[in-house]
């Protein structure tokens, strides 16, 4: 499982600014659209969107995770990047019974116990702010320090930590090839931004509770797409990575389209679910292939100034356009 965050862009009106604020842009505008921020846990395997939190773009990630953290059972491996570490969220988190595997900041000191046999080693953490930090129990963590060795000129540095202790049950070159899996939760919000809702879209929704129902609605519409395609891969004996997830959407939409709906029976609800199933299995996608890419973008930003309410009331032409041009 991974935990992860993204934001929606929403209908431009007063009470979706009001409710849910617009983030600062890079210029020290304000962005175009108000925004929500959608923070899920996804099963890595999958991509299904199990459990999620909404709010306002004003609240962090951090915070919204809390309530899902209070959610987690034991026997899941959670994945999260650095930017959820903090001392009280990994003890909350753990206290649910999850085994944890978080990446933190390299500048992160924890106080080293013992080195393993696989080069990983034991360390006790401790909060890094507070004013009573150094009379809080410590907790026993085991570190993961290494590189990618895959051609680029400055190999990044990761730094795990993991509530596994024990490397007998999971080497430390075992558990970073399992986080490397954390990034299967940024292709599940491709698919839930891009594909299924459009690319740069914007929520149609014009008041908060519409916008909430819409948000929620893309994502059980996305988590039985999810479905579909599990029982595909399952009745074909593939992994779920090998099907299609736009050729499952786009097979939804027509089924949807052809059919009554919603279902008037259990029946029809299985005929309509088997048939999409059948058109799928003809629809399977190679094996993934080695790749990777550079994080930039191809266009720069514009140098136009960002659309505001106030451009809304442009003063418009009373005469001719002869009329307006003065000679000096």
């Amino acid at each position: 499982m991974a935990i992860d965050g993204t934001c929606l862009d929403l209908a431009d009106t007063p009470a979706n600014t009001e409710y849910f604020g617009r983030p600062a842009s890079s210029r020290g505008e304000q962005s175009a659209y108000p925004q929500a921020r959608l923070v899920a846990v996804a099963e890595c395997g999958t991509h299904a969107l199990f459990d999620a939190a909404i709010g306002s773009c004003r609240t962090s990630e951090r915070e919204l995770a809390t309530a899902l953290i209070d959610r987690l059972e034991s026997g899941i491996l959670l994945l999260a990047d650095r930017g959820f570490y903090g001392f009280e969220m990994w003890t909350r988190a753990a206290a649910s019974g999850a085994d944890l595997l978080w990446r933190v900041k390299s500048t992160l000191s924890p106080k080293h116990i013992e080195t393993l046999d696989d080069g990983s080693w034991l360390a006790q953490i401790i909060p890094t702010s507070g004013t009573k930090r150094q009379h809080r129990t410590p907790l026993t963590v085991r570190v993961i320090d290494y590189t990618l060795d895959d051609g680029r000129e400055n190999p990044e540095q990761y730094r795990l930590l993991t509530t596994i202790l024990d490397p007998a049950g999971a080497p430390a070159k075992d558990l970073a090839l399992a986080y490397a899996q954390r990034w299967e939760i940024e292709n599940a919000f491709d698919e839930l931004k891009t594909h299924q809702r459009g690319p740069r879209a914007v929520l149609r929704s014009k008041s908060p509770p519409l916008v909430l129902q819409e948000i929620w609605g893309h994502l059980c519409c996305h988590y039985a797409i999810r479905t579909l395609m599990v029982d595909t891969a399952r009745t074909g004996g593939h992994d779920p990575d090998r099907v299609s997830f736009v050729a499952a959407l786009r097979i939804t939409r027509r089924s949807l389209s052809h059919s009554f709906f919603p279902p008037h029976n259990h029946k029809a609800v299985t005929r309509m679910w088997n048939h999409a199933i059948a058109k799928l299995q003809h629809r399977f996608n190679p094996a993934r292939r080695l790749r990777a890419n550079p994080r930039v973008v191809k266009r720069k930003v514009i140098k136009w100034a960002a659309k505001r309410s106030r451009h809304q009331h442009h003063p418009q032409p009373t005469t001719s356009p002869e009329c307006t041009i003065i000679q000096y």
